[in-house]
């Protein structure tokens, strides 16, 4: 009998539960982690916290994985589609499925903590509900409780399940540390202080996981997301970043922007016209759409990405152009309109243009002077015109914003001829980069050393420019021939053997090879020197024949 009394009673503990408590029980799912190579990294449980799909688990399983799936309280399969935030200490983070359902359980209200609970387990038929109370509590982060538990109460199978009051508020969930430890349970609540920002794309602890981080619900913050987003190479990921932004802000034009580039890097020139035409009718600042679209229509005809698709073409895009300045007359639009008119040919009537421009705000900015400097050049204008509007591009801006126009007047000097005063340039503009360049940069500065004779700074900058891009075989063939010309045999050789490690196809670097072994006399030399001026004969070099018989001698 007594047996039996106490057993009745262990029976009502588990049982005898308020209303609210098994209403808890709708709102617990399984999670399951996955690897890349779909192996499993974790399993537990978990409780659905938002309206729309979001949901809280222990973080420790989603570490390494590139998926997770729950499964909810009717059996309905969900694939996780975002974190909405981490605490590595806690071990909680809170998440987001893809397709938003999910019954939300509420959070505690009360900051004091509960002297007895009830854990809610996971079935599909009949969820077990166990009052256990807890060993001790404490405080964290203000009016945050941290259960500890007796672990005779709880079982790994128990892990995630939540914990709540009689109310059917969520506490927390049931957690141990990966590593084993004691049960223990932080409050639900520390989701309240997670922050999305557009720099938490790089935020350490959500790196940990493959699934990606949601964007921010501030759309200033969500563009910044998205554009560090597109910067990544994983384009399936980056489409989710983009249809996210359409349905937080559809009347945005950023969204509609990614989407179309997404396109129009596939070619698909029709479908971003739909993506377009889609903007213009649903964003709210028509003018910004407008000049999106014909700025795409432009690029699009003028670098030939689908010649096929003859409905974006020079025409249309000026159109769309003169339709936001319409909306809205700034300069930026009747700026792409002149643009267009360069592209087409007409130099004299875009060189209107774009003086006409320099009286505006965009007169601040060395463009509109380099570009008329472009149409003057088209004209054949006298040079000291042309110099003139290169001169007030650089002096438009000052700093690092003048850079291009630097280098436009150091390259506009080399091809006339004027090398020193190309140079002075080419130096200024490595300055203004603090000497980190492009590679083609280095080799442009080199080549117009060449030509002043400041041949020290030729050979610095072309193995600047190597090491900037070790797989260009020009790069070393130029910086042989350099070597050769400067008697520097054993170096000419030298580098013509890294080249060479690159291509066997590049007969420059055979003959230039060659030529350094035969100079350097003595037979060995002069062996090797004529192999390689007969495999530059092979590649079909017209040099080649005359040099043999020259080292044959």
């Amino acid at each position: 009998m007594i047996l039996l009394f106490f057993q009745f009673l262990m029976l009502g503990s588990v049982m005898a539960q308020p209303a609210a408590v098994k209403k808890a029980s709708q709102s617990v799912f399984t999670l399951t982690t996955f690897g890349a190579d779909g192996s499993i990294i974790g399993s537990t449980h978990g409780v659905f916290v938002g309206q729309n799909g979001e949901a809280i688990a222990m973080w420790h399983p989603f570490e390494g994985a590139q998926k997770a799936v729950v499964v909810d309280a009717k059996g309905k399969s969900h694939e996780v589609d975002a974190m909405l935030g981490v605490s590595e200490l806690y071990d909680i983070c809170q998440f987001r499925i893809k397709d938003k359902e999910g019954v939300a359980l509420p959070l505690v209200t009360s900051s004091a903590p509960a002297s007895a609970v009830y854990m809610v387990d996971y079935d599909l038929k009949k969820p077990v509900i166990k009052r256990i109370t807890p060993q001790s509590s404490e405080k964290f982060m203000s009016q945050n409780n941290y259960y500890l538990f007796n672990d005779v109460d709880v079982s790994n199978t128990d892990l995630g399940s939540p914990i709540v009051n009689e109310q059917g508020q969520l506490l927390g969930i049931m957690q141990r540390h990966k590593n084993g430890g004691q049960a223990f349970s932080a409050d639900a609540r520390l989701i309240s202080s997670f922050s999305l920002s557009g720099l938490s794309l790089n935020d350490n602890s959500l790196k940990a996981t493959g699934i990606r981080t949601a964007l921010p619900n501030n759309e200033e913050q969500a563009t910044l997301m998205l554009m560090l987003a597109g910067q990544q190479a994983d384009s399936a990921r980056y489409e989710a970043y983009v249809d996210e932004y359409l349905q937080k802000f559809p009347t945005s034009t950023e969204g509609y922007k990614a989407q179309a580039g997404c396109y129009m890097a596939m070619r698909q020139l029709a479908k971003a016209n739909d993506v377009y035409t889609t903007e213009v009718k649903r964003v709210t600042k028509k003018d910004e759409a407008y000049y999106d679209y014909a700025q795409a229509v432009y690029r699009a005809a003028a670098f030939k990405i689908d010649t096929t698709y003859t409905a974006w073409n020079f025409q249309r895009a000026m159109e769309l152009a003169q339709e936001a300045e319409r909306v809205n007359p700034l300069p930026i639009y009747k700026h792409l309109q002149a643009q267009i008119v360069y592209v087409q040919g007409d130099y004299q009537k875009a060189l209107a243009m774009f003086t006409e421009l320099q009286k505006t705000d965009l007169g601040k900015n060395g463009e509109v002077f380099y570009e008329a400097a472009q149409c003057k050049t088209q004209l054949k204008a006298p040079q000291a015109e042309i110099t003139q509007l290169l001169d007030a591009a650089v002096n438009a801006q000052s700093g690092t914003g003048a850079a291009p126009y630097v280098l436009a007047r150091a390259q506009y000097y080399d091809n006339i001829g004027e090398y020193r005063t190309a140079f002075k340039d080419y130096l200024a503009y490595d300055t203004l980069m603090n000497y980190n360049a492009s590679p083609e940069f280095y080799y442009a500065k080199f080549k117009c050393e060449q030509k002043i004779r400041q041949y020290q700074l030729a050979l610095n900058d072309i193995a600047h420019a190597i090491v900037l891009n070790r797989m260009e075989p020009t790069y070393y063939a130029e910086m042989a021939g350099l070597q050769l010309q400067l008697k520097q045999l054993n170096e000419a050789v030298r580098t013509c053997a890294m080249g060479l490690q690159l291509t066997q196809e590049y007969p420059d670097l055979f003959i230039i090879m060659g030529i350094a072994q035969c100079e350097l006399k003595g037979t060995e030399n002069i062996q090797a020197g004529l192999a390689n001026l007969q495999k530059a004969q092979a590649l079909g070099d017209p040099r080649a024949a005359d040099l043999i018989a020259k080292y044959k001698k």
